[in-house]
């Protein structure tokens, strides 16, 4: 099973940038849907990008588009996620995920991940 770690969380103010990292072990990225959520204080936890590895293919959640880009590493076996024009509604914690569903087909299902990461905290002030 796949181990992950997410980093490069931090406090920034509104219209600013963060890039996430999530190093991933024990497994290589190649074959793989890669996701990335987050979960806001009182709210669910909510997919917001994910890329097909094989493929490089992503995929946004409608409110990040244009916003955040996810790419990855395959020689560092990292996936990021660039997120630029942060709002304080982008504030919440951020995990990175890991699938075998092929394509990414439903990438937004938790259900679908079977490992995850410890989380990193993401906030925006205004």
């Amino acid at each position: 099973q796949v181990q992950l770690v997410e980093s490069g969380g931090g406090s920034v103010q509104a219209g600013g940038s963060l890039r996430l990292s999530c190093a991933a072990s024990g497994s290589s990225l190649s074959n793989k849907c890669m996701g990335w959520f987050r979960q806001a204080p009182g709210k669910e936890r909510e997919g917001v990008a994910a890329i097909y590895t094989n493929h490089a293919r992503t995929y946004y959640t409608d409110s990040v588009k244009g916003r955040f880009t996810i790419s990855q590493d395959n020689a560092k076996n990292t996936v990021y996620l660039q997120m630029n024009s942060l709002k304080p509604e982008d504030t919440a914690m951020y995990y990175c995920a890991a699938s075998y569903m092929y394509a990414c087909s439903s990438w937004s299902n938790q259900s679908e991940y079977n490992s995850w990461g410890q989380g990193t905290q993401v906030t925006v002030s205004s």
